[in-house]
């Protein structure tokens, strides 16, 4: 697919996969169907270790475009609601981490996108919120599920039904973002951060993960078990084999992610 709104590049194995659609980056179905085939092509795609999303201009994401939504009727709303809930999901259960940067507003489905992520970095002086309440409606890419867990059930809740705006320090009290940091800081801290995942093992930070995301959905006893089994997949690889003995030879291990 040839991409009009996103744009994608890479080094060192962290991919940056950049919303290009000025002025607001809002969600229209091109965008949705591009970000779709952006996180199908990560899939594919094995020397990947981390993945950062973030987007061009004053606006990470302003959510759902509503100039084209208005256009639409009941049944096709229903189809693009399910198509965002479809991209969403793909994104969210990607093996490898991925990161939000958020370098200005996120709103609605633009902090759905955000939620979906592993971990959120947002810029100092930067809005977000869950609008939806007040176009007569409700967050509907994941965004009640997601926010949930991640911040709990009496924030989510503070958040979805005003439909309010908050700033990037609220949402860091609240636990919705992880890190905030000055504008001009937020690339060079995201690197800095994904350079750390790099010094760890490729199938190990993937294991990780999975133990982490899947087990929450698990009763915790069976989540135990869950750990276990993503343990044990590590044992048999060789990367775990190099990290004793670079250990003992007092040196960085070098990761064939094997």
């Amino acid at each position: 697919m040839q991409y009009t709104h996103v744009q994608i590049s890479e080094s060192d194995n962290i991919r940056w996969v950049t919303l290009d659609r000025p002025p607001v980056n809002a969600l229209n179905t091109e965008v949705v169907a591009e970000l779709l085939d952006a996180a199908e092509k990560i899939n594919q795609t094995n020397n990947l270790r981390a993945i950062v999303l973030t987007g061009i201009g004053e606006q990470f994401s302003a959510g759902a475009d509503l100039k084209e939504r208005k256009n639409m009727g009941e049944a096709e709303i229903r189809n693009f609601i399910h198509n965002i809930r479809n991209c969403f999901y793909k994104w969210y259960t990607l093996e490898i981490p991925t990161i939000a940067a958020l370098n200005g507003g996120a709103y609605g489905g633009g902090m759905e996108l955000a939620l979906m992520c592993d971990i959120r970095f947002a810029s100092e002086g930067i809005e977000m919120g869950l609008r939806e309440t007040r176009l007569g409606i409700i967050p509907g890419a994941g965004g009640t599920q997601r926010l949930s867990r991640i911040a709990g059930e009496s924030t989510a809740l503070k958040w979805v039904l005003p439909g309010k705006v908050f700033s990037a320090r609220e949402a860091l009290y609240d636990r919705v973002v992880d890190i905030v940091v000055s504008p001009a800081e937020l690339n060079d801290t995201v690197n800095e951060f994904t350079g750390e995942i790099l010094r760890a093992a490729p199938i190990a930070v993937r294991q990780a993960k999975k133990a982490i995301k899947q087990g929450l959905e698990l009763p915790f006893r069976d989540a135990l078990r869950f750990e276990t089994e993503c343990y044990n997949r590590t044992i048999p690889t060789k990367d775990r084999t190099e990290a004793l003995k670079a250990f003992s030879e007092k040196r960085p291990p070098k990761w064939e992610g094997e």
